[in-house]
């Protein structure tokens, strides 16, 4: 991946004192201003390239598009729903967190919680300050032998898993991603929540909070639990439905509750934090000062290893980038964005795109055909009014303006290796590009099935016309341009010398005006590198 410049940060809220100066000491200007409002984080937020929050900052669409320069948004911790991700990646934006930085504390939170419910003792405890000795009042339960349902096994399910299973309960779970094998690996057995349900003594959740996931654990899904099934949220609020819970509390289908996270922060409706099978705490699952450490300086590092083009870790909406920092990667990137803006410049009088295919061909490019797709976009799109297209954002700029994006890959044909492939459909009109990477440069082989002699390489400034094969061409294309006071650098011409042909010539500067060329050519197009 290119580097990306950040030369300023802003972190809005207390993390770790190590995040600031890992980034002062890589040359990266920090700000620490926390408890702004939305309105002076909107106004602060103008000229910064980067912005580090945890959970309490709500990074929200106003605040992105007021973000003039931004270019990264660090979440040191793991969830990122306090951040509009969609609005960002619109906007081209990194969203990046820090996934394993509170993955033991978070666990090792729900694991008190499970053990906690097991024998009140919160409650005892409590009931001790007041100065009873209530010894039958506490009766609990063993762990050992019961069954614990896993509902995300992710890091921190899979370390919640290794620790209860230490206490001898049997876990099982579900995940839609993780496959059952390799949680099987690890002692949990993957069924579907319709199996789990009724199975399970105890239940803990930790997945994210999706439309999916919204109130996963509901009335429907209390009435398929054993009776008293106690259940532990340290993921997110919402993700078990409040008020279904309070009706299972209270008729004792539930048995018990271990909550660190509610749909509202804090609670305004203390009807179930007060409910006395409930244990609760103020979302205190990454409150370590070895996750607030760890948090801190993982975001920092993975923005400096980001900004350094060494690799990339934790982006939630730029997957794409992920394999983008070789220098193999970085030509082909090129390429693609070149052959892009080449057919751009032929179809800006035909706009709109309604179609691209782009494809791939040479086991060299196996593995590039999503960035390459991206690039390509970045260069169609580059001219677009009010678009701002990148790598990260190039593919839903694409969708919102109502062009549909095909890509392939196919094996090399012949000598043919690495080529990219393009075609385009622009208001009733196709044309088609294909260019490659010869000695480090994006090179053009052919344009509207005009097949070059030699290799067009794809910098300077470039002027494309069509004309038939005529031995007068160049010398008149030459009285033209001398005339506009364009100067010819260099000539490319098909290998074929019939009919209506696509040319190419290198020239000292861009012509202000194309339509001087109708005298000579029937169709003309430019652009700069």
């Amino acid at each position: 991946m290119a580097p990306i410049s950040i030369k300023t940060v802003l972190i809005s809220e207390s993390v770790d004192p190590r995040c600031k100066a890992i980034l002062e000491e890589n040359g990266i200007r920090v700000t620490e201003k926390q408890n702004m409002t939305k309105d002076e984080l909107i106004v602060e937020i103008k000229d910064y390239d980067g912005l580090v929050v945890r959970s309490a900052t709500k990074v929200t669409a106003d605040v992105i598009n007021a973000a003039n320069n931004l270019k990264i948004i660090g979440r040191a911790g793991t969830g990122v729903d306090n951040v509009d991700v969609p609005a960002a990646t619109k906007k081209g934006i990194i969203v990046m967190n820090t996934p394993s930085g509170n993955t033991i504390s978070a666990a090792e939170l729900t694991c008190a919680l499970l053990m906690s419910l097991s024998r009140n003792v919160p409650q005892a405890a409590m009931s001790m300050k007041q100065g009873k000795w209530d010894r039958k009042k506490f009766m609990g339960a063993e762990l050992y032998g019961k069954v614990l349902g896993i509902v995300g096994l992710g890091r921190i399910g899979k370390e919640v898993a290794s620790r209860m299973q230490s206490f001898g309960m049997k876990t099982i779970g579900y995940d839609p991603i993780t496959p059952p094998e390799v949680s099987a690996s690890w002692g949990v057995e993957q069924m579907s929540l319709e199996q789990l349900w009724p199975q399970c003594d105890y239940i803990t959740v930790h997945t994210p909070l999706l439309p999916s996931t919204v109130g996963l654990l509901n009335d429907e899904s209390f009435a398929k639990c054993k009776k008293g099934v106690k259940v532990v949220n340290c993921a997110r609020g919402g993700i078990i439905d409040e008020e279904a819970l309070l009706r299972a509390l209270e008729s004792g289908q539930c048995g018990g509750a271990g909550l660190d996270v509610f749909v509202e922060e804090p609670p305004k409706n203390h009807s179930l934090v007060e409910h006395p099978n409930v244990i609760s705490c103020p979302h205190l699952g990454a409150s370590t000062k070895e996750a607030q450490a760890r948090c801190g300086e993982d975001i920092a590092l993975q923005i400096v290893d980001m900004v350094k083009g060494k690799n990339l870790v934790g982006a939630v909406n730029a997957q794409v980038l992920a394999s983008t920092f070789s220098q193999e990667s970085q030509q082909l990137i090129k390429l693609g964005e070149a052959v892009g803006s080449v057919l751009q410049s032929f179809s800006a009088s035909k706009k709109p795109f309604s179609h691209v295919q782009i494809t791939t061909q040479g086991d060299c490019m196996k593995s590039s055909t999503g960035y390459m797709t991206s690039a390509v976009l970045v260069g169609l799109l580059n001219h677009e009014s009010g678009c701002c297209p990148n790598l990260i954002n190039a593919l839903s700029l694409a969708k919102e303006t109502g062009i549909t994006v095909n890509q392939a890959h196919c094996a090399s044909a012949g000598a043919a290796e690495g080529v990219c492939k393009v075609e385009i459909a622009a208001n009733g009109c196709s044309y088609k590009a294909s260019g490659s990477v010869q000695g480090g440069v994006p090179v053009l082989l052919e344009l509207c099935n005009s097949v070059f002699r030699q290799p067009i390489s794809l910098t300077g400034n470039l002027l494309f016309f069509k004309a038939p094969a005529n031995p007068q061409l160049l010398s008149s294309l030459a009285g033209v341009l001398a005339t506009e006071g364009v100067e010819i650098e260099s000539f490319s011409a098909p290998a074929d010398r019939s009919g209506d042909l696509w040319y190419c010539v290198g020239v000292s500067s861009l012509l202000r005006d194309l339509s001087a060329l109708n005298s000579v050519v029937k169709d003309a197009a430019q652009l700069g590198f």
